[in-house]
This record gives C-alpha cells, sequence and structure tokens, in this order.
C-alpha cells in the first residue's frame, strides 16, 4: 500500500517556540511524529530557522541594510539547523538531507525535472529532504513569506497528499472570536475568499509571514487538488494530533 505523502513547513517562530534560540525539544518533537508515522506517511521537510539559528551565535555589523545582514546571518546558521535536525532525528533512526531552492528553480522545467527526482530517490532510500530557501542569493523569503510560497510551490511540484503549515495558533480563528480568550478555529475552508475576510494582520515574531501569506500557499495548493492543514506547532505532538482529530485545525479542501 503506497504511502501519504506529506510536506510539513516549520516556520521559525514554531522551531524556537516563540523564543529567541532553535529548540532541540521542538525538532526533537518533530522527528519522534516522523519515526512513529514512517510506516504510513513519507516526509518532507520545508524549514525555517537558519537566521535564527545565527542570532544564538553571532552578532553581525547592522550597517548595512538590513536584508544582507538577514542574507549573511541565513549563511552562518544553516549549517547550525541542519546539525540540530541531524543530531536529533539521527537519535531516532532517521535519515536527513538539505536540499536549497530558488523561485527562479520553479520557473525551468529541466530544473524542476530535477528537484522532483532528486528528492523522489532521497525518500525511496529513507531520507528525509530539508528544504529551505536559498537565502543567501535569493531575498524572496527572507521579506515577505517565511516559506510559506515556498512549501505550497514544493508541495505542488512534489505531488504531496497533505501539506502541513505549522504556526502559532490553533489554525485560523473566526474573526468575531478574535478577541475572546479561547477563540474558535476554523476547522473546514473550501472557499479561499470567504476565509480572506476572517484573517487578521498579524506576523510572528521571528518569521515574515502572518495568515495572510498561509492563505496564499492554500491557494496554491488548492488548485493542485492538495489539502492544506493548518495546525499549532507548538504544540508537542501537533502531527500526529491533526491526523487524529484530537485538536483543532484548519483544513482547506
Amino acid at each position: 500500500m503506497a504511502k501519504k505523502r506529506i510536506l510539513l513547513k516549520i516556520g521559525s517562530n514554531t522551531l524556537t517556540k516563540e523564543t529567541n534560540h532553535i529548540s532541540r525539544g521542538k525538532i526533537e518533537d518533530v522527528g519522534m511524529q516522523i519515526a512513529a508515522l514512517k510506516d504510513e506517511y513519507e516526509f518532507i521537510i520545508v524549514s525555517s530557522g537558519a537566521i535564527a539559528a545565527a542570532k544564538q551565535f553571532v552578532k553581525l555589523d547592522n550597517q548595512d541594510q538590513e536584508v544582507f545582514v538577514k542574507q549573511a546571518l541565513a549563511s552562518i546558521g544553516q549549517p547550525h539547523l541542519m546539525r540540530i535536525y541531524h543530531e536529533n532525528f539521527s537519535d531516532l533512526g532517521l535519515n536527513t538531507s538539505q536540499c536549497l531552492l530558488s523561485y527562479s528553480d520553479f520557473e525551468k522545467e529541466q530544473t524542476k525535472a530535477n528537484i522532483v527526482n532528486t528528492i523522489n530517490v532521497l525518500v525511496r532510500n529513507g531520507y528525509i529532504p530539508i528544504i529551505n530557501e536559498n537565502d543567501t542569493v535569493a531575498t524572496d523569503e527572507i521579506q515577505f513569506g517565511d516559506n510559506d510560497k515556498l512549501a505550497a510551490l514544493t508541495a505542488v511540484l512534489l505531488n504531496v497528499d497533505i501539506l502541513i503549515i505549522a504556526t502559532n495558533t490553533n489554525g485560523i480563528y473566526s474573526k468575531a472570536t478574535l478577541k475572546e480568550e479561547f477563540p474558535e478555529t476554523i476547522k473546514l475552508v473550501t472557499d479561499l475568499k470567504e476565509l480572506e475576510n476572517e484573517i487578521g494582520d498579524s506576523k510572528s515574531s521571528h518569521g515574515t509571514g502572518g495568515m495572510e501569506s498561509k492563505i496564499e500557499a492554500a491557494n496554491i495548493a488548492q488548485k493542485a487538488n492538495i489539502e492544506t492543514w493548518i495546525v499549532n506547532g507548538l504544540n508537542d505532538n501537533f502531527i500526529i494530533d491533526a491526523i487524529e482529530s484530537k485538536k483543532p485545525f484548519t483544513k482547506i479542501i
């Protein structure tokens, strides 16, 4: 029986658990869930966090334009981020690989074919591809989307079954309950135009995306008949809980 393919997008705010440091515990939590689900699901990860990882180790001269400083931080932080993934995942018997992509890669048919072929080889051989934008040469996600759009484009290219976007809320809340102590999650969405009226403009402390970029990502996935799940990645066991419908999240079909 063929495994279902999940593309998991993890933003900086989730990886840091809303602190100033990458959380090894959160990466271990993700790895433990993948290990528990590996007989039924295969995973591809799109991970932010390179800039956040670098900030733990260095402070750069800020006299240059902010975007160039962030690109430099991404260059410093990416190896640290991959090391943390490798150390935590390997302890669980999981193999990892690094893939850096840019938007220009999605504009050329041959390059797209190369991405698909390479990632399929990795997955077939038991490796979990960990994808990030090539921030050293590209600035799109640094400035705009915290990898949400990159995740959606990759999900379509790799023909995944589910795009899971881990964020810091229990999915998308209804606008009418936003100010309540326990806002209500919109659990099922078929019309994204209606959903656009429900979202706020908040952004995370480390990431550059808000709910708007997640809706844009869901729109890309929806056109390819891929479900998007927006889940609270700050919770332990958030992937399994979503699959088993144990916690509220937003499903866009």
